[in-house]
């Protein structure tokens, strides 16, 4: 079994055994940052399950820092039978960013940008949207390493309700967070295999039409709970239920 106290470094390849060679901004945070230094070692990730412990061989520090490694240890990490796929919707300033980091940390398999009626946040076509975005998948790059995952969850292009909905007809199951359903999350059955899109209203809560249009292309809406919960939050105690309440924990 891995050692969970490694740092995890990513790579674009991972080796089974030999050597490896860990250069760009990755090998400047090992160098500069974690002062990672010959003889000590580390997890080396391709963020689709492949990992390997290496101990480090030499560190040539500075702006073109590279690391020189052995490979000690190599595994792949299987994704989970039973996958979440977090729908979140826009959502204003830095709270849209964290629920993409909390949501990578309690496990989402990919998060799905949602344009919501009532986001505040508007991510419109061009470079304001693409920076967006960007920023989006640098948290769930940022948030998988943080949380030692062998998989980083893919950040899709931002959808529409419609397309969204369209999303449902693809999925094991489709559950939407509501706090005023009259079921809750724990009345509902969860499958143990497939994927579970799992819909995150804005701040302002999802409109009626919205509720309507998914619930009409076979989403369930339920509560968590007897409080309402923040856009950045949600996600993550929903994640966390649905670990305990199904074999994704096992």
């Amino acid at each position: 079994m891995p050692d969970t106290t490694l740092p995890v470094f990513l790579a674009a390849t991972v080796p089974a055994t030999g050597h490896a060679v860990l250069d760009g901004e990755e090998a400047r945070h090992a160098a500069t940052v974690r002062r990672l230094r010959a003889g000590e070692r580390l997890v080396l990730s391709d963020g689709a399950g492949a990992m390997a412990r290496c101990v480090v061989e030499t560190v040539r520090p500075g702006r073109d820092a590279v690391l020189t490694l052995t490979v000690e240890e190599s595994w792949t990490e299987q994704p989970p039978a039973l996958r979440v796929l977090v729908a979140q919707a826009l959502a204003k300033g830095d709270r849209g960013e964290l629920a993409v980091e909390l949501a990578t940390e309690a496990g989402a398999d990919a998060v799905i940008p949602w344009r919501a009626t009532r986001s505040i946040a508007k991510w419109e076509d061009g470079t304001r949207g693409g920076k967006a975005l960007a920023r989006w998948r640098a948290t769930a790059r940022a948030a998988a390493k943080q949380a030692r995952r062998a998989h980083i969850p893919d950040v899709t292009e931002p959808v529409t309700t419609r397309e969204l909905a369209g999303l449902i007809a693809t999925m094991s199951q489709a559950i939407v967070l509501e706090s005023d359903a009259p079921d809750r999350l724990t009345d509902l059955p969860l499958p143990d295999t497939g994927d579970i899109l799992l819909v995150v209203g804005p701040e302002g809560g999802i409109t009626d039409d919205e509720l309507r249009t998914l619930q009409d292309a076979g989403a369930h809406a339920v509560r968590l709970g007897p409080t309402v919960l923040r856009t950045s939050t949600a996600a993550a105690v929903a994640l966390g239920a649905i670990g305990a309440l199904t074999t994704r924990w096992n």
